[in-house]
């Protein structure tokens, strides 16, 4: 069956531009109006030291996160993990695994984890706490699947579940995440679209909010004491869209130069172009530096730097070593690490 790059294309552009202009289109930032916004927080050191332009790059096990399509591009079995610290002392960590079937595609999954530590519980007669803490909880686990359609054009889906719990409420959505990959007829350059975070609402519940309820204050033979649940709102994912160019000016055999720039369109923000680049030596050593939410007006985000390490071990078994810094202006920094292993 012969399959029409341009058509599949359009398709996809087409239903991105219904679903955008159908959902967000507006003049008002809706920035913080979206639950899971720890979705939004980039992953893998190596994609943010690149100012997190990566949606068309791509090539590694944070392919889950910038554009499952990528995961195609995977040969053997990869296994990612990334540390995050965060600001205000929060931590993510990342997993991801992925295992190639051949011209069958790529499997894998990955799972995303906050650590928030433990916060005192206060009230307006104890402060300074009441002896008790409680913690918050983000995760998400997703389960992605790629495909290489042909030598030039790639897609890939990530549907996954998206667990947040605070003191005793907690919700749960799913949502699924699609993306495509095209080299271009244009020498060493590639093209990457991807929409994140597609699926249902969260809706906090649990025992915090129970209450004893009279529905009739001025009664005394009513029953004043009946159990309900406070109405907590609906709240949509962080929807994303991110198109984007990865161009190799540069690809000899030691000397690696990468080029990338992505556009960005979110649900809870105003529209920002990521940009990076990448120099690897010797298939050894890389260094990287990127810029993120260009035009974005009083965001807290710039410039990012870092570099990478690469060792063959044993035959075709390879651990690679990356670190980020990225600097975040009045919030200072975050720093990334992470460590991968192929085989």
């Amino acid at each position: 069956m012969k399959i029409d790059l341009f058509k599949i294309l359009s398709a996809l552009v087409l239903i991105s531009s219904m679903t955008f202009c159908q959902t967000f289109v507006s003049d008002v930032s809706k920035r913080g109006t979206t639950a899971a916004p720890f979705l939004s927080i980039s992953q893998g050191a190596r994609a943010t030291a690149m100012g997190s332009a990566f949606v068309a790059v791509s090539n590694d096990e944070t392919a889950f996160y910038w554009n499952p399509a990528g995961l195609a591009k995977l040969d053997g079995v990869g296994l990612m993990i990334d540390h995050t610290n965060w600001i205000a002392d929060i931590s993510y960590n990342f997993i991801g695994a992925s295992y190639s079937l051949g011209e069958m595609g790529t499997v894998g999954f990955s799972l995303t984890a906050s650590d928030y530590g433990d916060m005192k519980v206060t009230t307006v007669d104890a402060p300074e706490g009441t002896g008790q803490v409680f913690t918050a909880t983000d995760i998400a686990f997703s389960v992605g699947y790629a495909l290489n359609l042909t030598d030039n054009f790639s897609i890939g889906f990530n549907p996954k579940i998206i667990y947040q719990s605070i003191w005793e409420t907690s919700a749960m959505g799913f949502a699924m995440d699609l993306g495509v990959l095209y080299k271009t007829p244009f020498d060493g350059i590639i093209l990457g679209m991807s929409i994140s975070n597609l699926g249902t609402k969260m809706h906090l519940q649990g025992n915090s909010t129970l209450v004893i309820y009279d529905p009739d204050l001025t009664t005394t033979g009513n029953n004043g004491k009946i159990p309900a649940n406070l109405g907590t709102d609906y709240w949509s994912l962080p929807l994303n869209f991110r198109v984007g160019l990865a161009y190799s000016p540069i690809n000899s055999e030691n000397h690696k130069v990468t080029l990338a720039v992505d556009a960005i369109h979110p649900s809870d923000n105003y529209e920002s172009v990521n940009a990076g680049a990448e120099y690897v030596y010797n298939d050894f050593i890389a260094f990287r530096g990127g810029y993120k939410s260009l035009f974005l007006q009083n965001s807290e985000e710039s410039f990012s730097l870092g570099f990478g390490l690469k060792q063959v071990l044993v035959g075709s078994v390879a651990l690679k070593i990356d670190y980020a810094y990225e600097n975040f202006k009045r919030l200072t920094y975050i720093q990334k690490f992470s460590v991968g292993v192929t085989f």
